[in-house]
């Protein structure tokens, strides 16, 4: 369970500089089209960083003796999908099942057009009850086609030191310091009482990544549903924007890039006291901090503002699949409650499905690193407080990257909150324009 889902580096901000190319697949003259159950038939698998598939994927060959299923793996979720846009305009290229990370998802949905209507094509045990509402809709075109089936989900939930908190004469049992963590106010004034009390010590890691948490809980972000930059008029993400940046000009943040050296660290150094903390992160803090720092991490059922999500993926199949049918299929079934719950066990992705996340094997997985916190229960929980999904629009994902986390850093290193917000702006408006 403790691998990191690099995969989600777009939705924390952070730009990918490594290469890989997604799987050539679907439409490179493969095998026929089936007329009957038991023809040969070669489907092409395309993900990237740790889905847990890895003993799936023999698992439904052995089911299915008739299909033969090729994976391509990339190390880097940013290349993949760069290159799998560069492949949705070539009209050629994909795997018959492609999968696409929530930063990327506003990227596709507005070429609905080259993705298979799942609810047309896909068996009928894959029906929306199956996943949480917010997941299954958040794959809806406008025109309601849904074009992907959900995997992992990261629900929020926040991640502290102990130790830290307690040597500042501040709660550090996970029940005690929920009031700490009710609201972005309550948070921030935790803060702020954490600095005085230890002479200036941070108390969270970065201010982009709680930025990019809050903004994710408003009702719109980034982009309006009519797909116009809503950022100088939505007065959600300049509340945000003034509440970060006043945590910052007070010593809150340690001032580092999320998944630099730097930060990565900075946990072992004890650089920061808290952590915005999605499902997957716990297996980022225990890499990370290293064995000398077991028991000394804490997770708390509780999230300033209530809940929300951070990360997480979609299978899709693309139109230029020549098998659509069994590539749904092999979708669904990776998807399915017992699959994720397989692939939650091998690598940390933490299901979407209704009835996986009331399983017993679920709901008992605890985290020694952790105090032998109930992880599973935890972000089970957590998760079904999410509302409903935030609408994405283009260029929402390259906004978070490109605009607000820079103009974020550009204020940790001194530049005035108002300078940062008009550099926000100005990143934004290139972007979309």
């Amino acid at each position: 369970m403790r691998s990191i889902r690099n995969g989600l580096v777009l939705a924390l901000g952070i730009t990918m500089t490594a290469f890989g190319l997604a799987a050539c697949g679907g439409d490179d003259g493969g095998t026929p089209a089936a007329s009957d159950p038991n023809a040969k038939v070669e489907l092409s698998l395309a993900t990237f960083t740790e889905f847990g598939y890895e003993e799936l994927i023999p698992e439904y060959e052995r089911l299915h003796p008739n299909i033969k299923i090729t994976h391509r793996k990339t190390g880097q979720g940013g290349p993949y999908h760069q290159d799998l846009i560069t492949k949705l305009a070539a009209g050629s290229g994909l795997a018959d099942v492609s999968a696409v990370e929530e930063g990327h998802l506003s990227n596709v949905l507005d070429k609905g057009s080259k993705f298979n209507d799942l609810t047309k094509i896909g068996p009928a045990e894959a029906s929306p009850d199956r996943w949480l509402g917010w997941k299954y809709d958040a794959a809806k075109t406008k025109d309601g086609k849904v074009i992907g089936y959900g995997t992992d989900i990261g629900p929020l939930a926040m991640c502290y030191r102990k130790d830290m908190l307690e040597a500042a004469g501040m709660p550090s049992d996970p029940e005690a310091v929920k009031p700490l963590f009710a609201t972005w106010d309550s948070y921030f004034a935790a803060g702020e009482q954490y600095v005085a009390k230890t002479g200036g010590k941070a108390w969270f890691d970065s201010a982009a990544q709680n930025f990019n948490a809050m903004v994710n809980q408003l009702p719109t972000g980034y982009i309006g549903s009519d797909d116009k930059l809503a950022v100088e008029s939505n007065q959600g993400i300049k509340d945000a924007w003034t509440k970060v940046t006043g945590a910052v000009a007070k010593g809150q943040s340690a001032k580092l890039t999320a998944f630099s050296n730097e930060w990565n660290s900075g946990f072992k150094q004890g650089a920061f006291a808290t952590k915005v903390c999605p499902a997957w992160m716990l297996g980022v803090i225990e890499e990370h901090s290293g064995p000398e720092n077991a028991g000394k991490w804490a997770v708390t059922a509780a999230f300033p503002g209530g809940g929300g999500n951070w990360g997480g993926s979609y299978l899709t199949v693309p139109t230029q699949s020549k098998h659509p049918k069994e590539a749904a299929e092999l979708a669904a079934w990776l998807t399915a409650p017992e699959q994720q719950i397989k692939a939650f066990k091998a690598k940390g992705t933490f299901p979407s499905q209704v009835k996986a996340l009331e399983d017993p094997a679920l709901l008992s997985e605890t985290d020694a690193y952790f105090g032998g916190a109930k992880i599973g229960q935890l972000f089970a929980e957590q998760a079904k407080k999410v509302a409903k999904p935030q609408y994405k629009g283009p260029g929402d994902g390259q906004i978070q990257e490109n605009a607000s986390s820079p103009a974020l850093q550009a204020v940790e290193q001194g530049k005035s909150a108002a300078d940062g917000w008009t550099q926000l702006l100005d990143a934004a408006k290139k972007i979309t324009r």
